[in-house]
């Protein structure tokens, strides 16, 4: 079972865009794949048109109730999802009140490692304890970054978090999102993210209406536009996810 984060400290940046087209994709094969929703906003749940509620998010989070109990079907052959609550928001209080708090999230996920092949989180922006859970719980994070100032000083706040915890061991994947080729700001530090730092992902997602549509449709993008140019940068993002995860276990 592999496990990755679509994570970023900064929001709107296209995180959950990508955590529902990448899970689609994910399961597309008839591989078994879940999409945990825990943002407290649960904009992929949505997307999946299932209700954000999870009874009992205290007993899942102390290991008092199965995490399966929680797992509902979508309406896509071998893709799951463990919906959001609102009340994930009090998340870190309920992390802080267990032992080995950063652990807790991948020893929920132990529970599943023979149900699935792909879990994909899709969390919460910020740095928080159940962000620092999330990522000692993934084998890569996926960074979406908007080719803008701000959005890029937060992948390497990020990697400076990272690489001052003690024990996250966890591969930094970043790729562009919501890119406008149209802006010169975009074109230059597009440019230079890709020569200047070899973590980055080559494939960009553009700056898409059809992307903004999804939460009006409520659905992935590659079911109801496949042939549409952001669809096949999702598609051509997840080869390139799946290759770099490849070349990593070498």
């Amino acid at each position: 079972m592999k496990v990755l984060a679509t994570y970023s400290i900064k929001g709107g940046v296209g995180k959950t865009a990508a955590a529902t087209n990448l899970a689609w994709l994910a399961a597309r094969d008839a591989t078994p794949t879940l999409i945990w929703d825990l943002d407290p906003q649960g904009a992929a749940t949505f997307n999946y048109r299932i209700r954000p509620r999870v009874k009992g998010v205290k007993s899942l989070v102390r290991e008092q109730r199965p995490l399966e109990k929680a797992i509902k079907g979508t309406d896509y052959p071998a893709l799951d999802l463990l919906p959001a609550d609102f009340r994930y928001r009090n998340l870190d209080l309920q992390l802080d009140q267990v032992k080995k708090s950063t652990k807790r999230v991948a020893r929920l996920l132990r529970q599943l490692e023979d149900d699935y092949e792909w879990v994909i989180l899709d969390c919460a922006p910020g740095i928080s304890l159940t962000s620092e859970a999330i990522l000692a719980a993934a084998d890569a994070v996926l960074v979406p970054v908007v080719p803008t100032t701000l959005s890029t000083r937060t992948l390497y706040q990020l990697t400076a978090f990272v690489e001052d915890e003690a024990g996250l061991d966890v591969e930094i994947l970043p790729f562009l999102s919501m890119v406008d080729r149209r802006k010169k700001l975009h074109r230059e530090l597009q440019h230079e993210l890709l020569e200047g730092d070899p973590r980055m992902l080559r494939t960009p997602i553009p700056n898409a209406s059809a992307v903004e549509r999804m939460g009006l449709l409520r659905e992935p993008l590659l079911v109801t536009t496949p042939r549409h140019h952001a669809a096949k940068a999702y598609e051509a993002l997840w080869e390139e996810i799946r290759e770099r995860l490849h070349r990593s276990r070498r």
